[in-house]
This record gives structure tokens, sequence and C-alpha cells, in this order.
């Protein structure tokens, strides 16, 4: 097995900053969480430990300083993807942020027989909240096709949409397939018609640099845990905040309470009910700029050449059929025959390879493909060759087993 030079790690070479990656351990499971690098673990436990107090709420100086720490990860939140910070609102993760659209946009602006179109290959996240809005309000799902190497087919997506369309909800990058969505085009053909489009960026803002104002897109979100920061912790972009209604009531969110009536907060803190995972937006903080100092184009590069040179090694061995396209962004998708994917994770696993096999919250595209579920490998900054290596090992392993 020759590797490019490049993905020998004189690219990105992280893992030394990674604790949680033992000796000897390939993780290849960074679409479903991310490890974390010790300067974002180093933030956490500073900030639960001296720096700790409420936000927004105390006048003395610790519940200043970490106000400010807490507001200045919303503007590095917002300034990740080209955004501000008005316009970003902290959620528990992409899931909420899918959820509070859904129940505060989507409840003033879609009604009955109004549509909502989604894709093949989208997320249960992305799936399940708007089906829960159109069976409450009486509108209509459409799915739009994808392409034979697993991309959102926008030919069919330009054909299907009409003025009846309210809203588009894609995937920005897939997490089965890791193809790439041309955000800024579904953002035209949205417009076009009318209708507001919402990314869907878990995959796409650790692993590729993105700038919201150049897309034109409505909504945006992501969540931390993919990129490299804490659970618990998301964020949702809009310029249409000042126009919705408030998702959740309590604390923080309000202007003035009185039993007769409330008045509420301006965006986007009316969305910030409660106290906030406080820690969390430092520690996603601390993962941005991790990942700015490592140069998202630079990632994306690295990544990208690890899965054109799995994807090489894997159509190798005999009995893999592989999923999605040549130019997939960190993502590989694949089967070895009729060994179904949980079998050859387990023993991957015994191999010390870390990877996702399961239907990958993505249960229709697996009935789309005909399958019940898929082996994925994905991969990081810290990923390089020796990874690639041990994952065709083991694979040749599952092939001794199962012949």
């Amino acid at each position: 097995m020759n590797a490019p030079a490049t993905l020998k790690n004189d690219v990105v070479d992280v893992r030394a900053q990674f604790p949680g990656l033992g000796e000897g351990w390939h993780y290849l499971d960074t679409a479903a969480t991310a490890q974390k690098p010790q300067a974002v673990i180093d933030a956490i436990t500073k900030a639960y430990a001296h720096d700790y107090a409420t936000v927004h709420r105390g006048v003395y100086e610790r519940s200043a300083a970490m106000t400010q720490s807490y507001e200045a990860a919303r503007d590095a939140a917002a300034s990740l993807i080209g955004g501000k910070a008005e316009d970003t609102v902290f959620t528990r993760g992409a899931t909420e942020a899918i959820n509070l659209v859904a129940q505060t946009w989507g409840r003033q602006h879609i009604g009955k027989g109004d549509r909502i179109l989604l894709s093949q290959l989208e997320h249960h996240s992305n799936i399940v909240p708007w089906q829960m809005l159109a069976e409450e309000v009486g509108a209509h799902i459409d799915v739009a096709p994808i392409t034979g190497d697993g991309r959102i087919d926008l030919e069919a997506v330009e054909a299907i949409l009409t003025e009846e369309h309210k809203l588009v909800s894609f995937a920005h990058v897939s997490n089965v397939f890791g193809s790439v969505l041309d955000a800024k085009e579904a953002t035209r053909l949205a417009h076009n018609v009318g209708a507001k489009i919402l990314l869907d960026a878990c995959q796409a803002v650790p692993r590729l640099p993105v700038d919201v104002e150049a897309i034109g897109c409505d909504f945006y979100v992501y969540s931390a845990h993919k990129l490299y920061g804490p659970t618990g912790i998301g964020a949702l972009w809009s310029k249409h905040l000042a126009d919705m209604p408030p998702y959740q009531g309590g604390g923080s969110m309000i202007d003035r309470v009185a039993f007769d009536k409330t008045t509420y907060a301006p965006a986007p803190t009316r969305f910030e009910a409660g106290t906030p995972h406080i820690v969390g937006a430092v520690g996603l903080h601390a993962a941005i700029d991790w990942v700015r100092a490592q140069d998202i184009a630079r990632l994306e590069t690295h990544e990208r050449g690890l899965v054109a040179f799995a994807r090489e090694e894997l159509a190798q061995v005999e009995g893999v059929k592989l999923y999605g396209p040549d130019d997939a962004l960190g993502i590989v998708s694949f089967n070895v025959g009729d060994v179904h994917g949980h079998d050859v994770a387990t023993i991957l696993d015994d191999a010390n390879v870390a990877v996702r096999a399961g239907h990958h919250c993505a249960q229709p595209l697996m009935d789309y493909l005909g399958v019940p579920s898929t082996v994925r490998a994905s991969f990081a900054a810290h990923s390089d060759a020796s990874d690639v290596a041990a994952l065709i090992e083991g694979l040749k392993k599952v092939k001794r087993i199962f012949g």
C-alpha cells in the first residue's frame, strides 16, 4: 500500500493533540462525533474550575467575565460561517435548531396545502421535524431524488419546485455519502419559487470553508460535537430571527413578565430560554479556534485525499461495494458482500478500528439503496494513511472469517 505523501500526516500532523486516541487505535467515526483536542478539553476544564459563573444576570466581576466569554463564543460561531452574532442562536445542537425553525418560522409560514422539499439522503433530524409540522398544519412533503453517485439531483429539484413550496431543507454534506451539495445553486433554485432554504451543515463545518452570505441561504445549522467541540451545543444562523416568535418560555428570553402580559427579548436572546450551556459555548469557541488554526481549506484537502485513497484501496478488496461519489468529503460508506454491517464493525473493532455501522439515522436512504445498513468510515484532521491501512487489514480478517 503506497499512500500519497500528503496522507502521511505531513499536511495535518495533529494526532498527538488528541488524548482520546490511544496507541494503535484507529478512530474512523468522526461523522458521528469527533474526538477532542487537548486545547478544547483545557478550555472546558478552566471554564468549570477557575472561571465558572452564570451569565447575563450577575453584576459581579466573574459573572461579567463569563458573559463576555459566552458572547465571544457567539461571535466565533457566527464568523466561522461568515455570519454575524446577532443572527446566531445557541441551541443544543443541529437537531434542536431544525426543530426551532420548524416550530417557529414553520408554523408562521407553512400551512394547509403548502409543500416542503427534502431529499432522499437526509438525516432523520432533517425529516421528522418537518413531518411533525406537516401533519399538524396539513402541508405536504416532497422528496428530491439523488444521482447515481449519491448527490442531491438539482436538475430534479428544479423540476419539482413550484410556488406551493415554502421551504427546502437539505444536507450541505451527506452524513452517509460525504457528497457535497452545491449550496449556492440549491439556494438559487429555492428562491426562484419564493421558498426559503435550510442547510444542515453538521458534516460541512468541520471540513469545508463556509460563507453563508455568499451562499445566500435562509437558515444554517450545525453541532459543536462534530466540530471537535463538546456535546449539547450547536448553532442556528438566520437573518429571519427578528420575525420569528419565541420557541420556549422561561428566564433570559424575556423583556418584562407580568400576569396580564409578557414581552420578549429581541433575537437571538428570545430563543435561549433558561440558563444556557455556558461551558459548552466556551468549548465550542475553543474548537473553532483550533479548527481555524489548522486552516479549514487545508483540512478539506486532507480529508478529500484520505477518502480518495480509501476508496481506491477498498475497491481492491473483493466483495466490497462502495457508495457515494469518488470526490466525497471525509466520509466513505461501503458493504462487504452480504455480511451485515454490525458484524463487519465488530470484527474491525477487534482489529482496533472504530467505524459506524447501521442506518446512520438515514433509514429512507437505506431503503432506497435496498440494504439494511452500511459500514461508514469517516476521517478527521488526525486521520492518516495508517488508519486506511488498518481498515483494509481489518476487512481482510472479515473476508477470512466469512469467506
